[in-house]
Parts: C-alpha cells; sequence; structure tokens
C-alpha cells in the first residue's frame, strides 16, 4: 500500500487520555491567492490550534500570560491562527475558551467557535487584532491585521506516514509529535480579505497544503518543506500530478531521541516515492541540514531508499518569512526563532537507482515552497 492513502481517521481530534491534559493538536492550512484589483499574488495560511482541553475553562488560558506562569496555569483553548506571508506579512491569533468551542471529533472531524468554522471540505472565520492589542497582550504571541475567508476545500492526494500514527501508537501516545497530511496537495477556492484588500482562490493555481500535527511538545530541529507547484528543467513541462513534502527532525519515542530523522514523500507524476525511516526494509537514510544567511533560510536535503534518491535545495528570503510563535501544552515556549515561509523557491533532483547506478528521472524547478525551520537547545 502506497503513502497516498487518504485516512481521514487521523484527522481526527486526538486530545483524549494523558494529551488531553497534556497535549495539543492542530489542523493547518496554506494556499496562494490572486489580488482581485491588481493580480498581485499572495501566501496565505489558516490554522486551529487546540491545547488542553481537560485543562480547558469559560475563557481561554494563555500560558503566556504572567499571573498564569505564577500560579503554574497550563494554556487551554482554541487558537486560530491566520495571516500572510511577504513584506506585509504577519500572524494573527484569536482564542477561545473550550467552553466557546462545538467539537466534533470523530471523523470526518468539524470543529466551530462564534464565526470561525472547520471541517474537511470548508473553512470559514475571521481574526482581527489592531495594533494596540498586539503591543499590549505579548500573551497572544501575534502581531497586528485583518484577515477574513470563506473556502471550500479538495484534498487530492495524501502523505500517510504510517509511523507512529498507527492505532496502538496513537493509543500509548508513543510519540511527543505526530504527523499526517490527508492534502499534502490540496485544491482551494474562495475569497480572502487581507486588510481590505480582496484576494481571489482558485483551485488551479492555489498550490494548496493541508496537513496535521498533533502531540504533547514540538520536535527541535523542526523542518518542513512542501510544494506541488513544479515545471520539469528537462521538459520544460508542468507537472500538474506532482507534490513533494518532507517533514520531521527529531523524533522522540516514549521519551527517547531518535537520530535527526526527516520523513519525505514524492508524487511524482502518478508514482510513488517515499523516504520513511520506519519503514526499515526499504533501507531510507537521510542526511539533511539547514543554514541560516543574513537574508534567507536554506535548506539542503538528500533521501534515499532502495529504489531512488532525491536531492532538494530550497531557499526562503527572510523579508518574505515569519517568525511564527506556538506554546507547548506545559506552558513552556521554546521555539523563539521558527522560521516559517511560504514562497520559497528550490530544486529537487529526482533518480532511479539500478544497483550501484544512479539515473536522472528528472531535474525540477520548484515554487511556492512551504518551508519550516527552527531549533532550540
Amino acid at each position: 500500500m502506497g503513502f497516498s492513502q487518504s485516512d481521514i481517521r487521523r484527522n481526527e481530534c486526538m486530545l483524549t487520555g494523558k494529551f488531553g491534559g497534556k497535549g495539543y493538536d492542530w489542523w493547518w492550512h496554506s494556499f496562494t491567492g490572486r489580488n482581485r484589483d491588481t493580480g498581485e499574488e499572495k501566501s496565505f495560511f489558516i490554522e486551529f490550534f487546540l491545547c488542553n482541553p481537560d485543562r480547558g475553562e469559560k475563557e481561554p488560558v494563555l500560558g503566556q500570560l504572567p499571573e498564569n506562569k505564577e500560579k503554574g496555569r497550563k494554556p487551554s483553548y482554541l487558537m486560530v491562527k491566520a495571516g500572510a506571508w511577504g513584506e506585509d506579512g504577519a500572524q494573527l491569533h484569536r482564542f477561545f475558551g473550550w467552553e466557546e468551542l462545538n467539537l466534533k471529533g470523530k471523523a470526518p472531524f468539524a470543529l466551530a467557535a462564534e464565526d470561525c468554522y472547520l471541517s474537511e471540505t470548508a473553512t470559514r472565520g475571521r481574526v482581527s487584532v489592531s495594533r494596540a492589542e498586539a503591543e499590549a497582550h505579548p500573551e497572544y504571541m501575534c502581531q497586528a491585521g485583518k484577515m477574513s475567508w470563506k473556502l471550500k476545500i479538495e484534498k487530492k492526494i495524501a502523505f500517510n506516514v504510517g509511523y507512529g500514527a498507527g492505532k496502538l501508537f496513537r493509543e500509548l501516545k508513543a510519540f511527543e509529535m505526530y504527523w499526517h497530511a490527508e492534502g499534502m496537495k490540496t485544491a482551494y477556492s474562495g475569497i480572502v480579505n487581507w486588510n481590505g484588500e480582496i484576494y481571489d482562490v482558485c483551485p488551479e493555481n492555489c498550490w494548496g497544503y493541508a496537513d496535521k500535527n498533533w502531540g504533547s511538545n514540538f520536535t527541535t530541529p523542526w523542518v518542513w518543506l512542501s510544494s506541488n507547484n513544479m515545471v520539469s528543467r528537462l521538459t520544460g513541462k508542468k507537472l500538474n500530478n506532482s507534490v513533494f513534502d518532507i517533514g520531521g527532525g527529531k523524533p522522540k519515542v516514549f521519551g527517547i531521541p531518535l537520530e535527526r530523522k526527516l520523513l519525505g514523500a514524492f508524487y511524482y507524476e502518478g508514482k510513488e516515492y517515499e523516504f520513511n525511516f520506519s519503514k526499515f526494509w526499504t533501507l531510507p537514510k537521510t542526511r539533511f541540514r539547514c543554514i541560516e544567511t543574513r537574508d534567507s533560510i536554506v535548506w539542503q536535503v538528500k533521501q534515499e531508499s532502495h529504489r531512488a534518491v532525491m536531492l532538494t535545495e530550497v531557499r526562503c528570503k527572510k523579508k518574505d518569512m515569519l517568525l511564527v510563535n506556538y506554546e507547548a501544552p506545559d506552558g513552556s515556549k521554546r521555539h523563539n526563532r521558527l522560521w516559517n515561509g511560504g514562497t520559497g523557491t528550490g530544486r529537487i533532483r529526482l533518480y532511479k537507482k539500478e544497483g550501484i547506478y544512479h539515473t536522472l528521472i528528472d531535474d525540477i524547478s520548484v515554487r511556492n515552497i512551504g518551508c519550516e525551520f527552527g531549533e532550540f537547545e
């Protein structure tokens, strides 16, 4: 069975058992729209982030608020994170207490709080933070701006990573951080209002992505790369049925850190190439490094299996990225330089392995890459 198998059960709310009082669960969406008046391209993101339902109260409990730190109160809320990348980019946060949340946790999941809504097939909402609010409330962990949206969601290709997300490992809560990309290629349609400007989002050029993470803490290093906007450098052909996705860092299982590892998948014109450390019979190998220069973040990744090699290099300008903010369920905020972008550019070289020889399958230029890197001591 290949990695592109859809499984919406892995998009269920996972905050049960010990994750109920020490856990997070989020659904992430990113895509590109075009300004209705100017045609300008802009990339956006929307995330619904749940934290510690067993600690829930009527009002959201913000873990970075000094008085909550003093009293040992752990964070508990729904955080709706929305924003845009680019030189006028920002991340905007809106918080709800658990009593304000209407959640259908089982597949197909759905959640709503006031005018914010998310399901497998649609999302709508509004986040507005004034400059005065952002400056007066550092515990909001965000900037100022306004964004509203109404979108249909059609998830086209999945990356079902398999590791640790099986029923047994989910029940044991064995991993510190889990990942499932039900829509590593996703078609969005609808509109976004970004600070008063209207952007149209169309399935054929939104370069959309949708995944989820859940667990008790965040990995370090934290790496993510994905895009479906690809052109072959060999033929000049647009690769309309292709997408790649790379994620991970340093997973922990039962509290024991593994070596630096990434999970990777390339769905290339209908053919699957997977690089998954948990599938040891495929002889996976990964080497990667992330470099912060004066003006850019650079990712260099080499992934290998018994049948293929994938070389990926991505670059994103810092001026178009954000330092995104999250607090862990225990109230700590360890990631303070978590670079996140949606306008990365790069190159992928994919090879077929034939004994000791490597045959080039394709050499590909990639744009609109979702990208992330952060590390703490």
